[in-house]
């Protein structure tokens, strides 16, 4: 089951129960029987704002997306800023907002995580559902730039929380690099790259 399924011309408002898409389900939702499950759909009735993303990139569509579902919003009314680096921060308040932007009482332990910043609420929640850890109890470097082994283990992470098939045949045995693998993030890579999530850079 595709979390985000693609159609010319219309953007996903997410997964129903019912035909007539009034019964919205939730991917954190226990799964108890068989369940049939209908995609909605609103007609794209507006193109992207952003002056920095042309139409004919390999990511319009993507941001295109992101930006009329509240995923990620622009830096500016017009710009977007496409080749921007990508912090943790921003990571997990993609994923928080995926899931309606929950709210939870942990406490947080990090000293860099203020507790009134725009990713305060989405640290706090990927921390309780476990799809995000710190460096430490005290650090979650929130501005750092995510590497792509980060970001493949809150992808893979949050695929468990809402209950996805996590399993992978993959070993990445397509790849030279494989050394510089983190060992926390091999089974997290292997499911990314057997998805489809992450592709590889080139030159194997």
């Amino acid at each position: 089951l595709p979390l985000m399924p693609h159609r010319d011309g219309y953007v996903f408002t997410g997964w129903y129960r019912d035909e007539q898409c009034t019964d919205k389900w939730s991917f954190s939702e226990p799964i108890t029987e068989d369940l049939t499950l209908y995609a909605g759909w609103e007609e794209e009735t507006e193109s992207i704002p952003f002056t920095d993303v042309p139409s004919d990139t390999w990511y319009s569509d993507s941001i295109q997306y992101v930006s009329q579902n509240g995923l990620m919003m622009g830096v500016g009314d017009t710009s977007f800023a496409p080749d921007m680096t990508t912090s943790r921060a921003m990571m997990v308040t993609i994923l928080w907002r995926m899931e309606g932007c929950p709210v939870v009482d942990t406490p947080i332990t990090f000293v860099d995580v203020a507790p009134d910043q725009w990713y305060t609420e989405a640290i706090r929640w990927a921390v309780d559902a476990g799809i995000a850890n710190g460096y430490s109890k005290t650090a979650f470097g929130p501005d750092d730039t995510i590497t792509r082994e980060q970001m493949a283990a809150f992808l893979y992470r949050y695929a468990a929380y809402i209950g996805c098939d996590i399993s992978a045949d993959s070993e990445l045995t397509e790849f030279t690099d494989t050394q510089n693998i983190s060992d926390w993030a091999e089974s997290s890579l292997e499911w990314a790259v057997d998805s489809g999530m992450i592709l590889g850079v080139g030159n194997d």
